[in-house]
Formats: C-alpha cells, sequence, structure tokens
C-alpha cells in the first residue's frame, strides 16, 4: 500500500503540474485575444453624395474623430449609387460605410423657408452595416461607435444651426419652432441600414459554441474508433498499410453520418438554410459540418498516434483554444499575430455557416478549400505517423517475444 500511495501521489501531482503549465501556455492564446480590445480599428467609409454644408460637417467630424473606427473619406465619384456602397459593404470591402445623401442641405433650407411640419432629419445620413458578418464586432464596437460620435456631430450641427437661423430673423425662429420644432432641435439625424441582421438567434450556437462541439464531438469518434480497434485487436493483426485504411475510411465514414445529424438538430430548432442558396442550403451546411469535421477530427487522429490516447486530450485542449480565439471578435481589432486564424478550419467554417445562413459575403469556394486542405494534411501525416509508431512497436513486440522464448 505505501509503494501504492506513493505512486498514485506522482500520478496526480505530475498530472496537476502538467494541466497547470497547459493553462498558462495554452489558456494564454484566448486571454490574449481578449486582453486589449480591440488592439486595432475597424476600417470605416465616409462618402458625401451632398457636397455642401450638411456633408462637409459630417465628413469633417467623423474624420477627425477618435473611436473605435478609423475613418477614411471616399469621394462620391468613385461610386455610381449608394447601392453599390451597400453592396461593398456586403462584400466585405469595409467594415461600415456612411453615406451623406445627397441634396441633405437643401432638404434642411427649404425646411426652414418653408417651415415644412413633415421634414425629417434622419433622412440626411444612411449608415450601411452588416450585422451577420460578426455579430458581437456590431454590437459592441460598430453600432455604439457610430451612434455616440454621430450624435456628438449632429449635437454640434444643431447647436450651431439654431444660432444661424436665430440671428437671420427671430420670427422665422418663432415659427420653425412653434410648427417644427424637430427642424431645429434635431436638423440632421441618421439611418442604420443593418443590410445582414444576425436575426435567427440559435444560430449563435452553429457559429461560435458549435463550433468546440464539432470538435468535441470529432474526438469521441478518435476515442471510440481507437478503443474498437485495441478490443477487436485490428490494432495487431493487420498490416501497417490495412490499418492506415481502416482508420482513415472509419473516420469518414463516421463523420459522414455524425455531421447530418448535427445538421439536423440546426434544422429541427427551424434555422432556415434556404433563403440564400435555396433547397441546396441545407446541403452545403451539412457538407461544411463534413469537412470541418474531417478537419479538426482528422488532424486529433493524426496526433494521437504521437501521443497516444493518453496524451491526446492535451493536444484537444490547445486545438480548441487557438482555433476558437479567432472567431468571437473579428481577426482585425486582434493583434497581428491572431492572423493566423484565416487558414485555420474554425473562422473558415464560421464563415461560411454566416454565408450560408445569412448571406454575407460568398467565399464558400475558399473556405471548403482550406477546410480540405486541412484534412489532406492529415491524409499525409496519419499514414507517415503510423509508419513511424508501428516500427516501434513491433519492435517493442518482437523483444517482449523474445523475452517470453528466453
Amino acid at each position: 500500500m505505501k509503494a501504492a500511495r506513493s505512486l498514485y501521489m506522482k500520478i496526480v501531482a505530475s498530472g496537476t503540474v502538467a494541466m497547470t503549465v497547459v493553462m498558462f501556455c495554452v489558456f494564454s492564446i484566448y486571454w490574449g485575444a481578449l486582453w486589449k480590445l480591440p488592439a486595432h480599428t475597424l476600417q470605416g467609409w465616409v462618402v458625401d453624395f451632398d457636397g455642401s454644408t450638411v456633408g462637409n460637417a459630417i465628413v469633417r467630424g467623423l474624420v477627425s474623430s477618435s473611436s473605435k473606427v478609423t475613418w477614411t473619406e471616399r469621394p462620391s465619384s468613385e461610386f455610381s449609387s449608394v447601392e453599390e456602397i451597400a453592396n461593398l459593404v456586403v462584400e466585405q470591402k469595409t467594415w461600415i460605410a456612411v453615406v451623406v445623401n445627397s441634396n441633405a442641405t437643401t432638404a434642411l433650407q427649404y425646411a426652414v423657408s418653408s417651415v415644412n411640419s413633415s421634414y425629417d432629419g434622419s433622412e440626411a445620413i444612411t449608415v450601411y452595416a452588416v450585422e451577420a458578418r460578426n455579430e458581437n464586432a456590431y454590437r459592441s464596437l460598430i453600432r455604439p461607435s457610430v451612434q455616440t460620435t454621430l450624435a456628438a456631430i449632429s449635437q454640434a450641427f444643431a447647436q450651431s444651426f439654431l444660432q444661424q437661423v436665430g440671428s437671420s430673423s427671430s420670427s422665422v425662429l418663432a415659427s420653425i419652432s412653434t410648427t417644427a420644432p424637430q427642424v431645429l432641435t434635431e436638423p440632421i439625424g441618421y439611418t442604420i441600414n443593418n443590410l445582414r441582421p444576425f436575426d435567427i438567434p440559435v444560430a449563435s450556437a452553429i457559429t461560435f459554441v458549435g463550433l468546440i462541439y464539432v470538435l468535441v464531438l470529432s474526438f469521441f469518434i478518435v476515442n471510440f474508433c481507437a478503443a474498437a480497434r485495441e478490443l477487436s485487436g485490428l490494432e495487431k493483426s493487420l498490416t501497417t498499410g490495412s490499418l492506415i485504411r481502416v482508420r482513415i475510411s472509419s473516420s469518414f465514414i463516421a463523420y459522414f453520418s455524425l455531421s447530418l445529424f448535427y445538421s439536423l438538430l440546426s434544422r429541427a430548432f427551424q434555422v432556415n438554410f434556404s433563403r440564400v442558396l435555396g433547397p441546396a442550403g441545407f446541403l452545403v451546411f451539412w457538407m461544411a459540418n463534413f469537412v470541418g469535421m474531417l478537419a479538426v477530427g482528422l488532424a486529433l487522429e493524426a496526433m494521437m498516434t504521437l501521443m497516444t490516447l493518453r496524451f491526446v486530450a492535451f493536444f484537444m485542449i490547445f486545438w480548441i483554444i487557438i482555433n476558437v480565439s479567432v472567431c468571437f471578435m473579428p481577426i482585425d481589432v486582434l493583434p497581428h499575430l491572431y492572423r493566423y486564424g484565416y487558414a485555420f478550419p474554425f473562422y473558415n467554417l464560421s464563415c461560411a455557416v454566416r454565408t450560408i445562413i445569412f448571406g454575407t459575403k460568398n467565399q464558400l469556394g475558399m473556405q471548403f478549400g482550406i477546410l480540405i486542405a486541412w484534412t489532406a494534411i492529415s491524409m499525409i501525416t496519419i499514414p507517415l505517423f503510423q509508419w513511424l509508431m508501428r516500427r516501434k512497436t513491433v519492435a517493442r513486440w518482437r523483444a517482449q517475444e523474445a523475452e517470453v522464448k528466453a
């Protein structure tokens, strides 16, 4: 019992120390992603189709402001219409675009001269953004930033405009304050046009938390397949080539079936997959989950060969953290270190799902290509690792048989 207690305490202590090291080394990746958020600002456009007093005030106020969005003035001559700007926002050329609509100054001046009681200052400015591109960035960075900045600019403009109207004619000022007070209190305002709203709350389970579940499910498949090979005796009885084929084919079959039921789970909670890609939407979603499971699962399968079933969980923790760190907020606002995320499975799977469900920028070809590339890498490393480890295992078996015979 003394020897047993000593061995028990040694294993528990070494395991605790190992987890402590993993915690500080691996968890720091995720903590670092959120430590100084945002580490960089998002890019925004301001386009002036007015070309007069209102437009100049908005452009000057936004460009000189300091917020979580860096504003760049884009000449209106570069665009054929406001619709083109909206399309470019959807195509992710910029995170947000503030457009000063044409004749905004003229409409304000006419409202003063005619004492227009139906004047609406919010028609002067239109803000275009895409919430579905990253709902967390939209809600915590983009929308609060533009609301705060435009509110300050509008208030300063209203004060200046009130003084201007009052100094020109007190009778006009009295008439406007009685008939159309909004002309004085809110001469300019804005309307936010959310081009792709994140209007399916359950989709959060697919685009972020669900990605972790995909990897966890893949890890269970890796464990089940390893246990099945061991208990059935295939691990020892098959040749190296046959064992490699069994491992790869088993993973493909298991992930094909599991990804279908994972996709049906979202379908059961009435996620609409057909409003962007039509009837093919669900099939594309299923295939995205399938290649996503292959990308993360086969990497676990490969590393289990080197690290064995006892230690592969350490790699799984690293694999989860390094992937999930680049999915919560846009990579644009994270430290430059996290730009690796553009080439990692979780980020591309999340972007693909957003395209399928919400109609964000369609880069499905590139995203599927990256996921398939990860699968191809594992298809190379699994045979290589299996061949290397099998040589060591066979040598150990032969040594044990020699000892028994001796």
